[in-house]
């Protein structure tokens, strides 16, 4: 298995790099974020070990970039940034992980076989269905380029199709995802949020499936 380790800290990436190789992995080290972002485009790799604060690009914009591209390198974030939106910013703009410095070393390896034995399935940054598209990381709605204003319920109603569009997606199952399990509601509150959404977001975009549910446009 081939990986990149992407660290402007020389003595720690030449650290992951003995230690990765004396795991049987190859390993390349990149000191920047542009040349990062190259060799992880070109360099056919099987992951990334990726540090947040790099010269000339940040981490965080080097795996927005990968993804808005569709390139699906399964990445694994480091940073000294320990904050908890620090570490839900780095996986919402599409890492894969997120492990925080000073770390432990056998952490990271069994963190870096898990990504592997995992893949590189997509996993896009942000969610498009024909001209809809949808940013979790910035919880913003667009069709056209148009930004449309959407509540909560109508924003994770909308997500969840949009996981599956293209599939038919039952009223039980928008229910058990996108509506508290405790909480008592009629089946019909799925039927007026899908009204709801159909206005801001065009009705032809939102199929109903007679006796089987609904299904988003892909």
């Amino acid at each position: 298995m081939r990986l990149l380790v992407v660290e402007d800290e020389t003595r720690l990436a030449l650290a992951l790099q003995r230690g990765l190789q004396a795991e049987g992995f190859a390993v390349d080290v990149a000191g920047t974020g542009p040349a990062g972002l190259e060799m992880a485009r070109h360099g056919g790799y099987d992951a990334m070990i990726l540090d947040v604060m790099l010269p000339g690009l940040s981490g965080y914009r080097i795996v927005r970039q990968l993804r808005t591209e569709e390139h699906w390198l399964p990445v694994l974030m480091l940073s000294a940034k320990d904050g908890e939106y620090d570490q839900a910013d780095g996986l919402d703009c599409g890492a894969d992980d997120y492990l925080t410095k000073p770390f432990s070393y056998v952490v990271l390896l069994a963190r870096m076989r898990a990504l592997l034995r995992r893949g590189a399935p997509q996993r896009p940054a942000v969610l498009t269905a024909g001209d809809l598209s949808l940013d979790p990381a910035g919880r913003r709605v667009s069709r056209a380029g148009v930004e449309v204003s959407l509540t909560a319920r109508e924003y994770a109603l909308l997500e969840y199709l949009m996981r599956h569009a293209g599939e038919v997606v039952s009223k039980t199952e928008l229910l058990d995802h996108v509506w508290d399990a405790g909480m008592d509601t009629a089946p019909n509150v799925v039927e007026v949020y899908v009204g709801y959404l159909r206005r801001k977001i065009g009705r032809e975009l939102l199929e109903t499936v007679r006796g089987a549910g609904y299904r988003l446009a892909g």
